[in-house]
């Protein structure tokens, strides 16, 4: 079984920094596509970062510009860079992977998940 382990979450202060890592217990080459959700109580997990094909990426707007995402191949491990945080973006934040080219950006889409770091923003 594929494992991804999330780390750097924590709390900060509206407008402060985090940095997200997605530890890989393969190597990244072996997902077509990788993403970073997010969830709240009560809510559907949603997407907010994608990284697939050609390492091209998608974003939801609602973090556009503020949340790249990234690979390391060298460290089978993938980034989120948290800039700019809203009390908003308060969330669990959960590493997706497939095998497989994602059409549907959906949770049903990623076969792999990690176990989620949280991330705290305050004002």
């Amino acid at each position: 079984q594929v494992q991804l382990v999330e780390s750097g979450g924590g709390s900060v202060q509206a407008g402060g920094s985090l940095r997200l890592s997605c530890a890989a217990s393969r190597g990244l080459s072996n997902y077509a596509c990788m993403a970073w959700f997010r969830q709240t109580p009560g809510k559907e997990r949603e997407g907010v970062a994608i990284i697939g094909t050609a390492d091209i990426t998608n974003y939801a707007d609602s973090v556009k510009g503020r949340f790249p995402i990234s690979k390391d191949y060298a460290k089978n491990t993938l980034y989120l860079q948290l800039n700019s945080l809203k009390t908003e973006d308060t969330a669990m934040y959960y590493c997706g992977a497939s095998e497989y080219i994602v059409v549907t950006a959906t949770r049903a889409d990623y076969k792999y998940w990690g176990q989620g770091t949280q991330v705290t923003v305050s004002s």
